[in-house]
């Protein structure tokens, strides 16, 4: 399976525009659904806990559709994390 993960606002100050992401379709620890998306890349380094915690309210983007972090992810989808404010 292949996301493409993109961050947005103080996110993206603290890890970049985004990232690449690919593991086996029959992994046991991968991600399924956003939510799971997000807490996988919490455990993946300090910076992301820091910037993903579960405590700060950030909005999710599925192919670009606000989504809850139940949403399944698809093969191919590209997943957007952004506070719920954001500047232009």
């Amino acid at each position: 399976m292949k996301v493409e993960v993109r961050y947005f606002a103080q996110v993206r100050e603290a890890l970049g525009t985004g990232e690449s992401l690919s593991w086996a379709d029959d992994a046991p620890d991968c991600p399924r659904t956003v939510g799971q998306l997000r807490s996988w890349l919490i455990a993946r380094s300090a910076r992301h806990a820091e910037a993903l915690d579960l405590s700060i309210p950030l909005r999710a983007a599925c192919n670009q559709f606000m989504c809850h972090a139940d949403e399944a992810l698809p093969d191919g989808a590209e997943v957007a994390f952004f506070p719920p404010v954001t500047g232009g």
